[in-house]
């Protein structure tokens, strides 16, 4: 599992140039006009739920990426601390959220915060986390915050493009390297009851085109 996770972090660096191209539907992702729109109008479904969750305070980000999240948070908060893997997807997102927020570098399998947040938020990182590491993550989580918002690529997400092999997937940039990577598809009944027993009181949901799952969670005072 050690080399998938580490090949993992390879492929998102050497992705950050193109990854935005997904999420904008360009080139290979193009979807037609008509998946194009309805990829779009389920974004704009997800960025709204999160805004409705401001002010949002101070706000952890982990797998901060090229900043398509970390432009809305830096939005309604007091401090964004976007962490990331990669130096390289950082130095994009530096750019797209004009510099607004603190940035990390730091492998989010190992690191511990030092500190509480109003709100921990991470996009597309969820599905990313082993089994083996699922109960790790989210006591990492509840260190850091006692509310978190999620979204990410659902169960049945029908833009899924990649060739999966149980919590495995393997991808291939433009130039045509293939790299393996953890994917885990959530549905929001299925997280829900996984978070459940961990505490956790959640409001999740599947986006309008069955594309993406989200929603926040807290810990009851």
């Amino acid at each position: 599992m050690n080399d998938v996770l580490t090949e993992m972090k390879a492929y998102y660096a050497a992705r950050a140039p193109e990854y935005d191209d997904w999420w904008f539907r360009r080139g290979s992702y193009d979807l037609g006009e008509e998946g194009n729109a309805r990829w779009a109008a389920e974004a704009a479904e997800v960025e709204a739920a999160l805004d409705a969750l401001r002010p949002f305070g101070s706000v952890v980000e982990l797998a901060a990426g090229t900043g398509l999240w970390t432009r809305h948070l830096v939005e309604g908060s007091t401090r964004v601390l976007a962490l990331d893997a990669s130096a390289e997807t950082l130095a994009i997102n530096r750019e797209r959220a004009g510099g607004r927020a603190d940035y990390r570098v730091a492998d989010l399998f190992s690191w511990k915060p030092d500190e509480r947040f109003d709100l921990c938020f991470f996009g597309f990182w969820l599905s990313h986390v082993p089994e083996a590491r699922f109960a790790r993550f989210w006591d990492m989580v509840r260190r850091a915050s006692n509310r978190f918002f999620v979204v990410d690529s659902a169960a049945g997400d029908p833009a899924h493009l990649w060739e999966s092999g149980g919590e495995q997937e393997v991808r291939r940039l433009a130039d045509g390297r293939e790299f393996e990577i953890v994917k885990r598809r959530w549905s929001p009944d299925g997280l829900t009851a996984r978070l459940g027993p961990l505490g956790w009181e959640v409001d999740l949901h599947t986006s309008s085109g069955g594309s993406f799952v989200y929603g926040s969670g807290r810990i009851p005072a």
